[in-house]
């Protein structure tokens, strides 16, 4: 694992005579990092490159891609989409939410997991759908939830 000091070191050197337009470019890099933007780099994003920390949580907010908080090593999406809703996609949810002891947008402690929901992914003929980092389970059950966990490898009980 990587100390927070190594990764200070490599976001200074990445920012290292970077405008303000590399702002996108710079948060990327910062979250390839950490697995988020935490505010330290955040605050250290915005004294480098000068510019107000309002201006980046601004960028932050807008765009999905970047986290606020540290996200798990799994990410479990449940498509909400309405073909996925129909089909018992929130059962699919509250069973994962059940096992896992965590809401939509947490991640649990051991920062293995976490959950989202999301819009329609489409592959609608085979909701309802979930995708774990980038493994797509499709026509998911209530059922099938235990054993997609089993899939990932991490050793989880009902």
């Amino acid at each position: 694992m990587i100390t927070t000091d190594v990764k200070q070191e490599k976001l200074t050197q990445f920012i290292k005579g970077k405008k303000e337009e590399d702002l996108i470019e710079i948060l990327h890099f910062t979250q390839d990092i950490y697995n988020y933007i935490p505010r330290e780099a955040a605050v250290q994003i915005a004294k480098e490159l000068k510019i107000p920390l309002s201006k980046i949580y601004s960028v932050n907010t807008f765009y999905s891609r970047f986290n606020l908080y540290p996200k798990g090593k799994y990410c479990i999406s449940v498509c909400m989409g309405t073909a996925c809703y129909v089909k018992g996609a929130e059962s699919i949810l509250n069973k994962f939410s059940d096992m896992l002891g965590i809401k939509v947008g947490e991640t649990t402690e051991d920062l293995l997991f976490s959950m989202e929901d999301t819009r329609c992914v489409g592959e609608c003929a085979d909701a309802p759908v979930i995708i774990v980092n980038n493994i797509v389970y499709r026509n998911v059950k209530v059922s099938d939830v235990p054993n997609i966990l089993a899939d990932i490898g991490e050793d989880i009980h009902e």
